[in-house]
């Protein structure tokens, strides 16, 4: 047994009934060393140890075990839950139990009574916990690739980190994942995404190679679907990001925007997307390479369906609260404490960036989607999107069929920004 290791109930009770014999027969001083001694070793308190050594040391079994406080019936509706936030942690399903139970029952995929939904509503997360895993529904994940390197064109670019406990929404953590296989050679398909910091909205679009042109049409559509503004884009500090024709479109279309990029090699200043570069791109498409149009376009479409599911779907847990704990002879630690688990959508209701009719537009759709019924398109999708063959050596791939937004080749500025509220998934 190592020396930071602590007893067992029953080494405990062994212990103490060994010392048990000494200590009945010394005098009051003697005892009062051998409590000492009992106290350093067992860790329990001296009162705890007077109370041990009174009674009867021995275990016995408990009169009867108490009955399961939730029956099957449980079970079942966390099953069908959790497969419909496509397994999401118990922190952060147990919040969502019971509005996701009767969103669920009125599109017919369980049956939520009374009795059910007074259970969810007091059902403790470890409980939650015990379920899931007794019903194995546990995911593994994907790791996630690293961050870009610097370029020269980021001198006049302020580095920073977005603030854990941003409240505004619109600052967007911003990163390209690749999608080359294992060779970065020739033309490959990227995942350009955006996470918003203080609500977690997710974006996400294929864009086919790295060139201005795809990357300012990736944008474009991202732009074009958000239901709030952009205050702040904070990439790294890839190539792809930080040109003077990616600038001059920045400025462009949108004029005030904040731009800001993470330190060189510190992959935790843009913490947030890549947690989900891992959750929400490798998860699903892993290390493969992809890289001709068809599989761009079929990407895409993958991702309408995610947007919708993850946005409006998924709870998502942010931090509230940071605590520094320093221990006498060992090293500091933080103490983190999260809020209940929210979708991004619910936490964008709580703020300002939503007008009304926005507001009733997005829970109209949320109302009228069937979850787990999405969550079975995305993998089929995902299926499709596999099936595609790769691009055959030799023959080139026309970049500007991905295009959401045509762009000719004499065209010096981008086009304006149609700001739509939703587009349809």
């Amino acid at each position: 047994m190592s020396s930071n290791e602590q007893m067992t109930i029953d080494e405990r009770r062994k212990y103490l009934s060994l010392m048990k014999k000494r200590y009945v027969r010394v005098d009051r001083q003697e005892q009062s060393e051998l409590l000492t001694e009992m106290e350093a070793i067992t860790g329990l308190h001296r009162k705890s140890l007077l109370r041990l050594l009174k009674g009867d040391l021995a275990r016995h079994p408990r009169p009867g075990e108490r009955g399961r406080s939730y029956g099957p019936e449980v079970d079942d509706a966390l099953r069908v839950i959790a497969e419909s936030f496509d397994y999401v942690c118990a922190e952060r399903l147990t919040p969502n139990l019971v509005w996701m139970s009767q969103h669920l029952a009125a599109h017919g995929e369980l049956t939520a009574s009374p009795q059910l939904l007074e259970q969810l509503s007091q059902i403790s997360l470890s409980t939650v916990r015990r379920i899931l895993q007794r019903v194995g529904q546990d995911q593994p994940r994907l790791p996630r690739q690293g961050p870009e390197q610097a370029n020269k064109a980021t001198k006049d670019i302020p580095m920073k980190r977005i603030a854990w406990d941003e409240t505004e929404p619109g600052h967007f953590e911003t990163d390209l994942v690749h999608h080359c296989g294992p060779s970065a050679s020739g033309e490959y398909v990227h995942t350009l995404q955006m996470i918003d910091v203080a609500t977690g909205w997710s974006e996400r679009r294929a864009v086919l190679g790295r060139s201005y042109r795809v990357m300012a049409d990736g944008f474009q559509s991202i732009l074009s679907r958000l239901p709030f503004p952009v205050v702040e884009i904070h990439p790294d500090n890839g190539s792809e990001f930080f040109n003077y024709h990616l600038l001059r479109f920045w400025r462009t279309v949108l004029p005030g925007l904040q731009l800001s990029r993470s330190r060189p090699y510190q992959k935790n200043d843009n913490r947030f997307v890549e947690q989900k570069n891992s959750s929400l791109v490798r998860a699903y498409l892993g290390h493969d390479r992809l890289d001709t149009v068809a599989q761009t376009m079929a990407l895409n479409q993958l991702y309408d369906k995610m947007w919708l599911y993850y946005n409006l779907f998924q709870p998502v847990m942010r931090l509230t609260e940071k605590t520094v704990i320093a221990t006498e002879g060992q090293s500091t630690r933080i103490k983190r404490r999260y809020d209940p688990a929210q979708t991004p959508f619910d936490r964008l209701c709580t703020t300002t960036a939503l007008s009304q009719p926005q507001r009733e537009q997005l829970q109209a759709l949320r109302d009228r989607t069937n979850p787990r019924q999405l969550r079975q398109e995305i993998y089929d999708r995902l299926d499709d999107l596999f099936s595609l063959p790769g691009a055959v050596p030799g023959e080139t791939e026309d970049v500007y069929q991905t295009l959401a937004i045509p762009m000719t080749g004499n065209e010096k500025t981008s086009p304006p920004i149609n700001l739509e509220l939703v587009r349809a998934a």
